[in-house]
């Protein structure tokens, strides 16, 4: 498992505690209250994050050799 895919899981867990914390204030507060506006709005930070992350396009094998060494001939660029 790569750190992103960590990352990921670990982020989907905050998801659903965040999920579960904005049903448990509507219950207790009533959903017009600002606590769970509050624990709304963490909530759906939460999930742009997630989607950012998704959308993220991985490094292909070049550019994961380029980032290693980036002084190798392949990873170069001249000006012309």
């Amino acid at each position: 498992m790569t750190n992103t895919q960590e990352t990921q899981m670990t982020l989907e867990d905050r998801i659903e505690q965040a999920r579960e914390a904005a049903h448990q204030a509507g219950e207790k507060f009533g959903k017009t209250s600002p606590e769970f506006a509050v624990a709304m709005e963490i909530l759906e930070e939460l999930h742009q994050e997630s989607g950012h992350q998704r959308s993220a396009q991985p490094k292909n094998s070049l550019e994961r050799f380029c980032s290693d060494n980036p002084e190798s001939p392949e990873c170069l660029l001249y000006d012309t």
